[in-house]
Order: C-alpha cells, then structure tokens, then sequence
C-alpha cells in the first residue's frame, strides 16, 4: 500500500481506496476494518497490521486500534456500538483524545463515564 491522497468517485468505498493505493501490505488486517464502508471527502482509511493490539502494555485498550472484540470488552459497549467505533475512526482518522470518543453515535457522557479508565489513544 502507497499511503498518499487519491481522487476517487462519490460514491466509493474504503475497498476503493485500498485497490487505488496500491493493496494491501502483507502483514494487514483487514477484518479489523470494514471494506464497505462509503467514504467521504477527506476521509483516510487506517489498515491496521495483525501485529497491532487494541491492548496496551497496561491494560488499556487503545481505541485507535482496537477490534470491535476488543472494544465490546468495554463496560456498557455492545456489538453495535463497537462497530460504530470502528467506523467512526475510519471515516474521521484516530481519535485525538479518549474524550473524542464522546463524538461516536451512542456514545455520551454516562458510557464514557464507564470506559474511560479502561481507554487509551496511545501505546
């Protein structure tokens, strides 16, 4: 993959934007992500490497990184709301700080109450 800024049709998905930066690394892990996502301008799409772990050294998961497993593993976060995560981070880039997590759909201030001693954004 040949990271860099591509001009891609309306209508595309995260699939296209892989196909167009050239595939996949060896070492991805796309069933961290989903190809199907739609993209919009300006998004950037992280592929996550098999060697990444959501879990820091100190038992934090780190929500830039994190499967949709990892992030169920939460207090009060489900299926859905995982998912929800992983796309939001798709579609807008990691998160900055473990409050921005508080712009994912489903996520306010009682949930990040709940995670936010078990979340990171950095190793």
């Amino acid at each position: 993959m040949s990271p860099g800024v591509y001009a891609l049709p309306p209508d595309s998905r995260v699939q296209d934007a892989i196909e167009a930066a050239g595939g996949l690394m060896p070492d991805a892990a796309p069933e961290q992500i989903n190809l199907a996502a739609p993209l919009s301008d300006g998004a950037q799409v992280n592929v996550p490497h098999t060697a990444t772990s959501g879990r820091t050294t100190g038992g934090r998961i780190n929500i830039n990184t994190a499967t949709a497993a990892e992030l169920e593993t939460l207090p009060g976060i489900g299926p859905t709301t995982a998912q929800k995560i992983v796309e939001y981070r798709l579609q807008y880039g990691p998160f900055r700080t473990i409050q921005d997590i508080q712009n994912v759909p489903g996520i306010g201030p009682a949930t990040f109450a709940k995670i936010q001693d078990y979340i990171t954004v950095g190793p």
